[in-house]
């Protein structure tokens, strides 16, 4: 198996025709079916060109890698052979410029040693206060109902906790103005129309970017000289070693992505694990138990104790298995590349796929079976490939975030099973729609039972 970075100059030139693949329907080329079935296209084309195949999607052909081999040569990319600015750039530039994954190489790295800053432990204990004092409430309100559907209800909690937790906001109006302005971007940076044409979505996240670009200057000055937790306020004030520190530019652009990546993260991560739990009431006991075994008497989870909930570590880690919230990780080549024996012309759009690895039966058996142990060391972790679960991507891109992520979903569970029972309608079950997020397709009705 090659994994040469560079082609030597004599070399014949690469060219995408000698890649195996097809150019699909006239002008559109695999983009509607790419949408529709996006596991089903990648298995097909795999089938029928190998594990690099060529395609047309979203007006452009590219190249796509498959397998834990191929996650790793591109996430870790030694040769700095691959841009992530140029692969996200064509769907998020637009709505997410100068966000840390649309940073590439040397200022990537430096953006994100001075963003380190708002990721240490003092900083995430603030964080968490925060997310204990703000669940108990909204969870409440979800076991009140007769029943409800769990993905819109996540995805309200998510975007309010986002907002209460990196911008430091109270719930009220300003709260709705900014979610709405932030919820407009994301669904546009996911849109087929990609120029802000009046009317469309992507004209509506246009509009929702220029309100928050002004509204987080307006309170940047403010947040420079502040003692609060909130993650904002952080980045105002985060610095290296050498007193390196963010422009009001780069806080903002950094802010808005930050907010974007964990508030979709969470949605779909949670949404996933509570479907699980509520097929699999064996696991919603054992997570339970361990929660109890914590002996927090007032149901808030302490910074110090977070490393104790390793079942449900383990649950939180196999529903990003099952349904990792970004499908598709693109990249561009910013030079020739081989891999497997195929050469990659300079500039060519290329992508991995976490749900394709993940759902691989030969490195996961069973890979619809909800099996929260395969990531204990008896399950197999250490032996498995590094890079066959990639849900935070990998390399100099890894989620900056990943711990908060974690931190998140264990508070939702500390909050949430020691008193309610997940229910499902009896042989429930759902599909989740793949692209362009990861969600279930009806919403995913469930009931909350109150433990006596």
């Amino acid at each position: 198996m090659s994994q040469t970075a560079h082609i030597d100059d004599t070399t014949k030139t690469a060219r995408l025709e000698d890649i195996p693949g097809d150019e699909g329907m006239p002008f559109f080329g695999h983009t509607f079916w790419l949408l529709r079935d996006p596991e089903g296209f990648g298995n097909t084309m795999r089938e029928r060109f190998g594990d690099t195949y060529r395609t047309n999607t979203f007006f452009k052909r590219s190249v796509n890698f498959f397998g834990a081999d191929a996650n790793q040569f591109v996430l870790m990319d030694k040769g700095h052979n691959f841009s992530s600015e140029k692969g996200w750039g064509r769907f998020l530039e637009r709505l997410f410029p100068r966000g840390l994954m649309l940073l590439d190489f040397d200022e990537h790295k430096a953006h994100r040693h001075i963003m380190a800053a708002a990721f240490k432990t003092g900083p995430m204990k603030g964080y968490l206060e925060r997310l204990n004092a703000d669940m108990p409430a909204r969870i409440a309100k979800w076991g009140k109902k007769e029943s409800f559907h769990f993905y819109p209800a996540i995805k309200q909690l998510s975007l309010d906790m986002a907002t209460t937790v990196f911008f430091g906001l109270e719930p009220g109006k300003q709260t709705e103005k900014v979610n709405k302005a932030l919820t407009d971007m994301v669904s546009a940076s996911i849109g087929l129309v990609r120029v802000p044409i009046p009317g469309t979505a992507m004209w509506a996240g246009v509009q929702g970017r220029k309100y928050m670009i002004q509204f987080l200057k307006d309170l940047i000055p403010s947040r420079r000289n502040s003692d609060a937790s909130d993650l904002f306020t952080q980045l105002c004030k985060a610095e290296d070693e050498n007193g390196n520190t963010f422009t009001d530019q780069e806080i903002i652009d950094h802010m808005i992505f930050l907010w974007m990546a964990a508030h979709d993260t969470i949605t779909s991560s949670v949404t996933t694990m509570v479907y699980q739990l509520g097929k699999n009431p064996d696991w919603q006991e054992k997570l339970r138990n361990e929660i109890s075994e914590l002996g927090i008497n007032d149901g808030t989870l302490p910074y110090a104790l977070m490393n104790k909930l390793v079942l449900n570590e383990y649950a939180f880690k196999e529903a990003l298995r099952m349904n990792p919230p970004v499908p598709g990780i693109p990249r561009e080549t910013v030079r020739e590349v081989e891999w497997q024996g195929h050469k990659i012309p300079v500039g060519t759009p290329i992508g991995i796929s976490p749900t394709a690895t993940h759902r691989d039966p030969a490195i996961w058996p069973e890979p619809n079976k909800f099996d929260p142990m395969r990531f204990s060391p008896e399950g197999g972790v250490k032996e498995r490939h590094k890079f066959a679960w990639v849900p935070f991507g990998g390399g100099a891109h890894m989620c900056v975030g990943l711990h908060f992520a974690y931190m998140q979903a264990k508070v939702i569970m500390t909050h949430l099973l020691p008193n309610y029972e997940i229910v499902l309608a009896d042989d429930y079950t759902t599909e989740f729609q793949v692209m362009p997020l990861m969600k279930p397709v009806d919403g995913l009705p469930v009931k909350l039972k109150a433990i006596k």
